[in-house]
């Protein structure tokens, strides 16, 4: 594992969207930076947004930023705020949505990396026009290793 020097700007043009998720993500530590042992993300919610539930082998570490979340780990609800740390290991089924009025902000640590560009990148064009079937979204992620479980968890659970 080698890290190399890397500097990410704030107004880097390389913010992926996904409307139908309610997502604006950044990745601010790549992969091939890290020597493949971790990805640094920065990722905006919109309200009443979240990603659906699902599962996969890499540790997310989340630190709220800015904004209230609801999370979902194996079947646990819980809020999080801003100042809050979330480490969801490898493995757990989880979910969570911006319970806020206003956008919320997170950092995301993935461990070991992914190239998480590539894989945002990818989801976004499946879910142009929404979000497909669960069957469209496992043979997408089957070969990220990311098994979608189910539709994401509503703001008022």
């Amino acid at each position: 594992m080698s890290f190399q020097f890397f500097h990410s700007a704030p107004d880097e043009p390389s913010m992926v969207k996904i409307p139908a998720m309610g997502l604006e993500l950044a990745v601010r530590l790549p992969h091939d930076a890290t020597g493949e042992a971790l990805t640094l993300m920065e990722t905006v919610n919109a309200p009443g947004f979240g990603p659906p539930l699902h599962r996969h082998s890499e540790t997310e570490v989340f630190r709220v930023l800015e904004g209230e979340y609801l999370y979902e780990v194996e079947g646990k609800r819980f809020r999080a705020t801003a100042g809050d740390v979330v480490s969801v290991p490898g493995g757990l089924a989880h979910t969570f949505v911006n319970v806020s009025e206003r956008p919320s902000r997170q950092l995301v640590l993935l461990l070991p990396a992914m190239d998480a560009m590539k894989f945002f990148v990818g989801l976004g064009e499946i879910m142009k026009a929404g979000r497909p079937e669960q069957s469209v979204l496992n043979a997408y992620g089957a070969s990220w290793g990311v098994e979608f479980l189910g539709p994401p968890i509503k703001a008022t659970a």
